[in-house]
């Protein structure tokens, strides 16, 4: 993050400056952002950038090592009187300041500062605004690097993807058993063997447990997968190095040759739904049009709910995409938030519609990169139909 960098947006928004605070990792967007992750830090400390002028560091007197490489000056307290009379020296100029906070909390991602802390900055008379589009700028945008690891990750995960397929095909033809658990397993050792890391086992679910969007199989409590079974893998995971950012898919395939119509046609629904999103994103990225994240959610959300099923649709169309799973960027919510951030280049999500009943459920995951012209669907191929496993 460099100083010049985030004035320059400072003075388009019309804003005094950026208030960054952190207590015991309650801010991790703010310690990343400066690069403080790993320093001892157990007491309160701020950083401000004001729209102009130098930064300053305020941090207590006996951390005031912790912040050896961030740019500015430094101020320290020892009493919380201090700490007070600290933050009215620094912030004497500024009306308007932004802070990792969201109305009402309507971006959770972004919103970081606890009541107190935002009580003790109104009472010095400033009015404060949310930070979620600096955040979005600083903190979610990709380099040219980090998109080719993303690449790789998503070639990798495909290979393990079709491997995993073709390995529960054959468990099965063989009289082999095999679980959602054991599969899980199988896939998770896969991650290593091929460089990914990931910050949780993938989704593996058949049948009435594809119903529930975050289904996780565990030994004592895992289903067999079966001929004729619908079968639901959700894969997400990155690269091992520093700075790499995650590539995220979900296929659905069925065990046997007779798709049963059901499934086809709820598929078929999910399928047009993620491309009437896709659609209405690569529509507007060439045209120069402005894309909020809720305005992906709707053109997902309309195609399901005009087919009679938007009750069982039940999160949000997709999610950031960066070095977590889950970014700091614009997720594409209008159920769960209404998410307003503008949609913005070199930044990844997710789309991912899906249907869910108790007996089954079907969800279609693609991940989609804005290029500084162009729109990029990684994870290749894009699932079209109902992947069939030979029994």
């Amino acid at each position: 993050m460099h100083i010049s960098e985030v004035q320059e947006q400072l003075k388009k928004t019309k804003i005094d400056g950026w208030l960054l605070y952190d207590f015991q990792g309650l801010n991790p967007i703010a310690r990343k952002l400066i690069g403080v992750q790993g320093h001892l830090l157990t007491r309160r400390w701020f950083y401000w950038i004001p729209r102009s002028g130098s930064p300053v560091v305020l941090c207590h007197r006996i951390e005031q090592q912790g912040f050896p490489h961030v740019v500015g000056t430094q101020q320290v307290f020892k009493s919380w009187q201090e700490m007070h009379a600290g933050l009215q020296q620094i912030l004497a100029e500024a009306k308007t300041l932004a802070m990792e906070y969201a109305p009402q909390c309507s971006i959770p991602y972004v919103s970081r500062i606890d009541a107190g802390t935002m009580e003790l900055i109104k009472s010095l008379g400033k009015e404060v605004v949310s930070s979620a589009d600096l955040v979005q700028f600083f903190e979610a945008r990709w380099s040219s690097e980090q998109f080719h690891t993303h690449q790789e990750a998503s070639r990798r995960l495909m290979q393990i993807l079709f491997d995993s397929f073709q390995a529960v095909g054959f468990a099965i033809r063989s009289g082999n058993p095999i679980s959602e658990f054991s599969l899980q397993q199988a896939i998770w050792g896969k991650y290593r063997e091929q460089g990914l890391v990931s910050s949780a086992p993938p989704i593996i679910a058949v049948n009435a447990n594809t119903g529930n969007p975050h289904y996780e199989p565990r030994e004592e409590r895992s289903s067999p997968i079966r001929s004729g079974d619908l079968l639901l893998l959700d894969l997400w995971a990155k690269m091992d190095g520093p700075n790499s950012v995650y590539a995220d898919y979900t296929w659905v395939a069925y065990l046997g040759d007779q798709i049963p119509e059901r499934y086809v046609r709820i598929w078929q629904i999910v399928r047009e739904s993620r491309d009437a999103a896709l659609r209405f994103v690569q529509d507007c990225y060439r045209r120069k049009i402005d894309i909020r994240g809720w305005q992906v959610d709707s053109a997902a959300r309309e195609v399901i709910a005009r087919e009679g099923y938007g009750e069982n649709f039940v999160h949000r169309t997709g999610h950031s995409i960066g070095e977590e799973d889950h970014g700091n960027g614009a997720n594409m919510d209008g159920l769960e938030t209404k998410d307003e951030r503008l949609l913005i280049p070199r930044t990844c999500f997710s789309i991912e519609p899906g249907i869910y009943f108790p007996e089954f459920g079907i969800r279609s995951e693609v991940n989609v990169f804005l290029g500084d012209e162009e729109v990029f669907v990684t994870g290749d191929p894009i699932q079209t139909e109902l992947f069939k496993i030979k029994i």
